[in-house]
């Protein structure tokens, strides 16, 4: 047994201080409030591993290349596929092990890859056909971050479009040979597997509820990102997305919605209706200029929110929640839209990707740990439960996945200087 001191700890009941956590192996065995020093003593606040809920680890490679660019979602996503286009399995595994270095510098302890480049170039499979979702997974185990790996269906180019040629490295052809190949993907203690439908644009319907995934396991789904997808929807389905999804059977407690930003009253009623849960991307969805999504009231509905980095374009999980908060005043010109026990559990929602015993400091639950200074010039004077509104990524000092230290004094202990990593990996891509 190990035993750690926490100056404070973010328990499911809000901020304590003199906290102490015993750890066995990889589980909290453990945990005392008012307790006296005693152990390895962790100043500043320490809070649960918190969740990435939605990557495309490639897109990080996009950073700060298309800031200058005038257009819309759609115009960038031409720039997106010119990239997609340039990746095998091995620089996909470099460049993804630098990203997902990245993300636990950052404090996040588990990612759900939306994972949809499957093939190699016109669609050609891989002498072993999951070669880019194994490339991940061994990133993300030399990153020491817990991957959820959310293989995705996309068997069209758009409602009633064929594929383009980049597009054809991310069709099986078939739901039923989508699911002929994930069956093939393999676990580990810290790589699951899910699933994940791209869009009702990119699964013809009369395909949706053949996109299964067995047991308990997560399905995803990118759902009314653009006002365009619903506009196209309503044409050739006269349903909106959320309402075709309910159509075929897919709202249940295990989908998870990403974006969520352009949904109607009754599209939220019957999200909340199936307890589904929406994943915002606050950070993507402002570079895109996607829209701002009705959290509040999909949170009202009684749908579970979570929160992802999606195109990575930032890579900070407290940018990530304050703007849960602050993009909902915005809309709604009033403050206090959400606790900040509500915003925690948010960034914390491991359950979203099929891990449901991480994201508290409980006894039994994963020890996934991650520790905040509060001396910074950032955090300097603030309230423990402050940090949210005031700390960033380069506050984070220590975090712990399944009981290993990953991050120390804010250095990767796993992956030498993961910039490095970045930079070569991104630079040989676009010069190709």
């Amino acid at each position: 047994m190990t035993t750690y001191w926490c100056e404070y700890a973010w328990l499911p009941d809000g901020v304590a201080s003199g906290v102490r956590v015993d750890v066995v192996g990889s589980r909290i065995e453990s945990v005392t409030v008012g307790a006296p020093r005693a152990g390895t003593v962790l100043e500043g606040l320490t809070t649960p591993g918190l969740a990435n809920g939605h990557s495309h680890a490639f897109h990080r490679a996009l950073r700060g290349r298309t800031h200058d660019e005038r257009g819309t979602f759609w115009t960038w996503r031409e720039r997106m596929y010119t990239l997609a286009a340039r990746l095998d399995p091995d620089s996909y595994y470099r460049l993804a092990r630098g990203v997902y270095a990245e993300m636990v510098l950052a404090g996040y302890t588990s990612v759900g890859e939306f994972h949809y480049l499957h093939h190699a170039p016109g669609g050609r499979a891989y002498a072993d056909p999951n070669d880019m979702g194994a490339a991940l997974a061994r990133a993300a185990a030399d990153a020491g971050i817990r991957l959820t790996l959310l293989d995705t269906c996309y068997l069209a180019g758009g409602i009633s479009v064929p594929l383009n040629d980049v597009q054809r490295r991310f069709s099986d052809g078939s739901a039923e040979n989508w699911a002929k190949r994930v069956s093939g993907l393999s676990e580990s203690d810290l790589v699951r597997v899910g699933g994940a439908v791209h869009s009702v644009r990119a699964v013809p319907a009369a395909q949706l509820a053949e996109v299964a995934v067995p047991g308990d396991r997560p399905l995803h789904i990118h759902l009314s990102e653009q006002r365009a997808e619903n506009e196209q929807c309503l044409a050739e389905y006269e349903l909106t997305p959320t309402e075709l999804l309910a159509d075929k059977g897919l709202l249940t407690e295990r989908l998870t919605a990403v974006h969520a930003t352009h949904l109607t009253e009754r599209d939220i009623g019957l999200l909340g209706g199936a307890r589904s849960r929406a994943c915002f991307c606050p950070t993507t969805e402002r570079d895109l200029g996607d829209g701002i999504g009705p959290a509040r009231a999909l949170a009202d509905a009684g749908v579970g929110l979570c929160l992802g980095s999606d195109s990575n374009a930032v890579v900070d999980a407290f940018e990530e929640t304050r703007a849960l908060e602050l993009n909902d005043r915005l809309a709604s010109e009033s403050r206090g839209r959400f606790t900040v026990s509500e915003l925690m559990s948010a960034a914390a929602d491991h359950g979203a990707l099929g891990w449901d015993d991480v994201g508290a400091l409980v006894p039994g639950a994963a020890a996934d740990l991650v520790t905040i200074g509060l001396g910074s010039v950032r955090t300097a004077g603030i309230e423990p439960e402050g940090v949210l509104y005031a700390a960033s990524a380069a506050d984070i000092d220590q975090v712990m996945v399944a009981g290993r230290w990953v991050v120390r004094d804010s250095a990767h202990q796993l992956i030498e200087r993961p910039e490095r990593v970045l930079v070569e990996e991104i630079e040989a891509l676009w010069r190709q």
